[in-house]
């Protein structure tokens, strides 16, 4: 892979520091739970996929009971996180678990971009968001594996920079470059314009957690995406593993979201634009309703019109 997240080094964990890129190349060095709880919440390492296979090395590095908690205090809206916890508690050997929970998230994400990859018409100029690659993931990547996949039919990519930790500018217009994926970096602002022009074919986005009905969590701003994709009769995407699923919550209204701190909407990395005293709100993630989805793409197929029914059957069965 040309782009490794997370390194497993057997009695370590190696992890591209993300709050560098793309300045700076750096691996953080955990040993401990604490410090791969650390790495989570600091935004170190980040992605729903990503943060799930970090938490089962954090556990494989320190398997005593309270690593448990303090791994799933480190972000509260992404599923997988907790998923992978639950999953390395019934492990009796928790760094083969670990490195299991890696090794299928891999294969998943290959399985995600195949089928996604069906559903994209050649040429086509593809919206992302955030960054859903191997920066986000085990390798290859959710809906920016998609474009991965689908890189042979000609595709490009227009990576809004996402507001406010730049993970688009910074991170998924990286990737595209790294692997020579066509890409324009656009503001967060620009979508609604660039799709009134015809400048945009479909939109593929990640997700943090998706409801049983199907509403979906994903970085802030993607609701509003969701909305003018609407407005402009474009499919709207959704890519996830299925570990991104929970069917123990019915909506979105029920999907924990992340507030973060005020200092990544007023400045960045030491540079202040707001005025002192502002007061600010930075909530992480938003919720889409599962109306405006056309599709979510998954490593067992494409749900299309996602709704309880579907959902329910593609967990118990498949698509």
């Amino acid at each position: 892979m040309t782009v490794e997240a997370l390194r497993w080094k057997g009695d370590a964990l190696e992890l591209l520091d993300q709050r560098l890129l793309p300045e700076q190349f750096v691996y953080v060095t955990c040993r401990n739970a604490v410090q791969v709880a650390d790495a989570i919440r600091d935004m170190i390492v980040r992605g729903a996929p990503a943060i799930g296979c970090a938490a089962a090395f954090g556990i494989a590095l320190d398997p005593q009971e309270a690593s448990y908690d303090i791994l799933a205090q480190s972000r509260p809206t992404a599923v997988n996180l907790a998923w992978a916890l639950a999953r390395m508690r019934k492990a009796t050997d928790k760094k083969a678990e670990a490195e299991a929970i890696f090794a299928e998230d891999l294969a998943v994400n290959r399985a995600i971009g195949a089928h996604g990859a069906e559903l994209v018409p050649a040429g086509a100029r593809i919206l992302t968001y955030c960054n859903t690659g191997a920066l986000a993931t085990a390798g290859h990547g959710t809906a920016l594996g998609v474009v991965r996949s689908a890189s042979s039919k000609g595709v490009s990519v227009l990576a809004c920079e996402t507001r406010p930790y730049l993970q688009g500018a910074r991170l998924t217009a990286w990737e595209c470059l790294q692997e020579g994926i066509p890409c324009t970096l656009v503001t967060d602002n620009m979508a609604g314009h660039l799709m009134s022009r015809g400048e945009v074919d479909l939109v593929i986005v990640g997700a943090d957690r998706i409801a049983a009905n199907g509403d979906t969590a994903n970085k802030i701003g993607t609701y509003m995406l969701a909305v003018l994709a609407r407005r402009h009769a474009l499919p709207f995407y959704v890519a996830a593993p299925l570990s991104t699923f929970d069917l123990k919550i019915a909506d979105g209204s029920g999907i924990p979201i992340e507030e973060r701190p005020a200092g990544e909407v007023t400045g960045y990395r030491g540079l202040r634009w707001a005025p002192q005293g502002v007061a600010v709100r930075n909530p992480a993630f938003d919720v889409t309703p599962a109306e405006l989805v056309t599709a979510i793409i998954c490593e067992k197929g494409v749900v299309p019109s996602p709704n309880r029914q579907r959902l329910q059957s593609l967990m118990s069965t498949g698509v």
